[in-house]
């Protein structure tokens, strides 16, 4: 079963399984935003503290999406 398909350089969600993963990762980058934003002091400081947490999860996403497109 397809879980995303392929559109370029990106991967699209066509089945729930697709969009439940799509939806948690975006969940749990937008909580890592809101939580560090309020303690960074600067553009540069928050990048640099959104990277260890968003890198690995954008990376895993990619993965399951690149894993579960192939029929």
């Amino acid at each position: 079963m397809r879980w995303f398909r392929p559109l370029g350089l990106v991967f699209v969600p066509v089945s729930v399984a697709g969009w439940v993963v799509t939806l948690l990762a975006v969940a749990f980058c937008a909580n890592v935003f809101v939580a560090l934003d309020a303690r960074a002091h600067s553009v540069s400081d928050l990048g640099y503290a959104l990277f260890p947490f968003w890198a690995p999860t954008f990376l895993g996403w990619a993965y399951i999406a690149g894993r579960t497109s192939k029929t």
